[in-house]
Parts: structure tokens; sequence; C-alpha cells
């Protein structure tokens, strides 16, 4: 099947000096001093400059990428300033501290996984079966090429002890009640069973995809051709569960 080709392959796919002449000491050092002010101006004019509504998504861009290289303990405010090339004041200006920080990730995590989701959905060049199909292998894509981010969004760093700001909440909240909808739409094709509860249903199959995600992430099933077989039994057992009460 194409859809089932196409999803597999996502998770199989993851990975002049020159030289100067020496001339008198006066000289030489006159040049030096020249040489101080030109390359400090040059330092200068190098700085990228932002205005006022870029520089928010441009550390979230690169704040996410550190996340990802080396989890969320190599993120920092003053490291994230550094590697922009912006003062720490001007980090604090966008995001208050650490936790807002990673709230942000998170949740710029969510709408991306949400963008992505919808496109599955919404494609009409796929019978319902294989966007159902689709969206199981792309959710365990997107969590096998972002742990460090997968965690983030679901882990207990952010959600444990009420801890998530209110711009994450807004967010994350609709992105499962967006999982609902979808997955009532697929209770009224005949995909998932229809005599389930549409809300406890979303949160079986999510749990269940969600096991298996964890299972990739935390190494106990890093094979890819394993995941591929579990993605396909989750799928035959909710669909093959809806056909016997058809």
């Amino acid at each position: 099947m194409r859809s089932k080709e196409q999803a597999t392959q996502k998770i199989e796919a993851n990975t002049a000096q020159s030289d100067s002449t020496k001339s008198s000491s006066a000289k030489s050092s006159s040049a030096k001093s020249v040489e101080a002010k030109s390359g400090s101006a040059k330092a200068v004019s190098s700085k990228p400059k932002y205005h006022h509504g870029d520089l928010r998504p441009t550390l979230l861009k690169a704040a996410t990428a550190m996340i990802k290289d080396g989890g969320v303990e190599a993120l920092s405010l003053r490291k994230l300033a550094e590697i922009v090339g912006v003062s720490r004041t001007a980090t604090y200006h966008h995001f208050k501290d650490k936790h807002d920080l990673l709230c942000a990730v998170a949740a710029q995590g969510f709408l991306t996984w949400q963008e992505r989701e919808q496109a599955i959905f919404n494609d009409d060049s796929l019978p319902i079966e294989d966007r159902y199909r689709q969206f199981v292998f792309n959710y365990i894509d997107f969590a096998a090429n972002n742990p460090a981010l997968y965690d983030l969004m679901f882990g207990s760093t952010l959600w444990k002890n009420d801890k998530p700001t209110d711009d994450l909440r807004n967010v994350a909240y609709p992105a499962f009640q967006h999982q609902v909808e979808m997955t009532k739409t697929w209770q009224e094709n005949g995909i998932l069973p229809q005599g389930e509860k549409t809300l406890r249903l979303a949160q079986v199959t999510w749990g269940t995809i969600h096991g298996i995600a964890r299972l990739l992430i935390d190494g106990i099933y890093a094979d890819a051709s394993s995941v591929e077989e579990m993605c396909e039994c989750a799928v035959n057992l909710f669909v093959k569960t809806a056909n016997q009460q058809a």
C-alpha cells in the first residue's frame, strides 16, 4: 500500500589564510591599530539585526535546535543569547526565565505536529483508512526524529505539578481536541469502533501510539522494522474491532 510504504520510509530514513609582510616597528604598530579598529567595526556590523517581531521566532528556533542536540539540560538563556548573537537582556524581553522558554518551545512543537496531522487528515487523495494509517506512522516518525522535543511536549518536566504556562495550555489542549474530532470522523466512517465513546477512544488510541513512541525513544525497540510492525498492528487492531462492530 502506497501510504504504508511512504510512512515506512520516513521511519527508516532516521540522519584563506593570508600572510602580511613585516615592516618597521612603527608601521607595524600603526597597521595593527588600523586592523584592530577595522576588525572591531566588522564585528559590530556582522551582528544580526532584528526587528522587534523577528527575535522571538529566531530564539525559539535556536532553542529547539539546542534541545535537539543536547537535551533540556543544554539550554540556558545565556547560551541562547550567545548563539543568536544578542544580549541576555534581549532574551528576557521575550522569556522571563528558562521555564517560560521551555514552555514556548513545547508549544511550538505542538503547533508543528498539529499542522502535520491536519495535512494528513485533509489529504483527499488518500482513502480515509490510509489517512488513519498515515496518522499513526507519522506520529511515531515525529517522535523518533524529535525525541527531546517530544519528551518536553509530553513529559513531566512541564506537566507535573501543574507547571505549564497558559500559552502552552492554549496550544496543547486544542491539539488533543483536534485528535478527538478526527477520531469522531474515523468512527463515523467505520475506521474506528463506533460503539465506544469518542473521547475515551481518542485517549486509548493516543495512549497506544504514545506507548510505541516511548518504547522507541527509550531504546527498548530501536529497530525500524519492529516499530513498523507495531504501528501496523495497532492500526489493524482498531480497524478490525471497528469491522467486527459494523
